[in-house]
């Protein structure tokens, strides 16, 4: 996932004071019509989605389908995207388009000769449509394979307004202050944080935007890039402020054992459930989603969020990050499935997910109005004017086998440290050795 600087910054603070913000003028574009004629075909989607965003998918493929007459068949991979359809290329069984989730297993991908260039046709719409940094993530060696069709913004931590404004508690803007502050909402009987230790990925989350906050951006993209080691002071230094809430069993629902039991829905449920166990829940713009269609949350009043806070006299942090739809070469339908491509990089593909919800598009001509509520409509908006400052997820841009697997490298290391946070150090070592390992293969 990424984060821009500046504007970005600045559109989310705007963002925090602005939920009374109006749609703007125009409607959705229907889907209906087209020429049906991929009539009798069948593309397989293959992607992480599951629950709501699967759901929400659906829609996609389902309006592609009254489009062309085209059929579709979404299968799940879970988490382990690059194992899963690498074992079903060897088996003979490769889908025909992945909706890939790093970037450093794209990069994976493309240089294993799996994937084929995007068409000119949906070339020329990213070119029209996109910021240039979303091509340059969708792009190997100066080749476009990945259409980025669904974003995230990775920097927003969301909250009942109930249970903060119970505790008497004020959106916090600084790391020191929602500690602070998350004490407050514990003493009040509510744990302040509900996390999703079981989920690895949250965690990397947790530690992108602190170290972007406390060590800067350049210091960022060399660690994303590993031209510095994760042993490097900064490292240690961001790990030793995670620690601090880590270790803080009042803090979270659960304490250490909860959070590592507790996967992402779960999360979200114990915050927006029917029985809430904490007052807030960090991730990112994706929670309304779940919080809207599987708690019944009404997004802006009973469930709301502020930007992720600065951390030790830094900028506040900004992370993004997004969904790649990529084809593969071995798959039975590469023509229709370029086609699907095609139909992604539309406006009218991505207004689709945009009234469903919990969905946020790079594409710049979507009308913001096909987003059903002010604060996802302010989410998207400041992450479009962001532009080429957004700066992508550094677990997604790391090789599969440190940043992107269940179990290992970063995901199982910061586990580790979620049930142990009192030697960063020995952390940081630990997470250098699996780094150099993976950039080296």
């Amino acid at each position: 996932m990424m984060r821009r600087r500046t504007n970005l910054l600045a559109s989310c603070t705007a963002l925090a004071l602005a939920l009374g913000a109006t749609a703007c003028g125009g409607g959705p574009v229907s889907a209906g019509g087209g020429d049906k004629s991929l009539d009798g075909q069948t593309i397989t989607v293959a992607g992480v989605w599951s629950g709501s965003e699967q759901k929400n998918f659906q829609k996609v493929l389902d309006a592609f389908t009254e489009k062309t007459g085209a059929k579709t068949q979404f299968v799940s991979t879970g988490d382990n995207v690059s194992t899963v359809i690498g074992s079903k290329i060897e088996g003979g069984k490769a889908p025909d388009v992945v909706m890939v989730p790093q970037v450093g297993v794209l990069q994976q991908f493309a240089k294993q000769g799996w994937l084929a260039p995007l068409s000119k046709t949906a070339t020329a719409a990213v070119d029209a449509d996109y910021a240039s940094v979303w091509k340059n993530y969708g792009s190997v060696d100066g080749t476009l394979y990945g259409l980025y069709f669904k974003a995230a913004h990775k920097s927003t931590v969301w909250y009942s307004p109930e249970a903060l404004d119970q505790a008497g508690v004020k959106p916090p803007t600084t790391y020191d202050a929602l500690l602070k502050a998350g004490h407050t909402v514990s003493d009040s009987g509510l744990a302040a944080f509900s996390a999703a230790g079981q989920d690895g990925w949250t965690l990397t989350d947790w530690f992108e935007n602190i170290y972007l906050s406390q060590a800067g951006p350049e210091k960022y993209d060399a660690l994303a890039a590993h031209r510095i080691k994760w042993t490097d002071p900064t490292v240690v230094e961001a790990l030793t402020t995670l620690g601090k809430l880590f270790k803080d069993k009042q803090l979270m629902a659960g304490g250490q054992k909860g959070a590592l039991n507790t996967d992402f829905p779960g999360s979200v449920e114990k915050v927006f459930g029917p029985k809430p166990e904490a007052g807030m829940v960090y991730e990112g713009d994706f929670v309304a989603g779940v919080a809207k269609d599987q708690f019944g949350r009404k997004i802006g009043e009973d469930a709301n969020f502020f930007p992720f806070p600065a951390v030790g006299g830094g900028k506040a942090p900004v992370v993004s990050g997004g969904d790649a739809a990529v084809v593969l070469k071995d798959g039975k339908n590469r023509k229709a499935a370029m086609r699907f491509l095609e139909y992604l990089t539309t406006p009218e593909a991505s207004a689709v997910w945009a009234r469903a919800g919990g969905f946020l598009s790079p594409n710049k001509k979507l009308d913001l109005a096909s987003y059903g509520d002010d604060v996802t409509r302010e989410t998207a908006k400041s992450l479009v004017a962001a532009g080429d400052s957004v700066r992508f997820d550094m677990s997604d841009q790391a090789p599969a086998a440190f940043g992107g697997t269940k179990g290992a490298g970063e995901w199982k290391i910061l586990q580790d440290f979620l049930r142990d946070p009192s030697d960063p150090k020995g952390t940081a070592a630990e997470l250098e050795s699996a780094a150099a390992k993976a950039y080296k293969g």
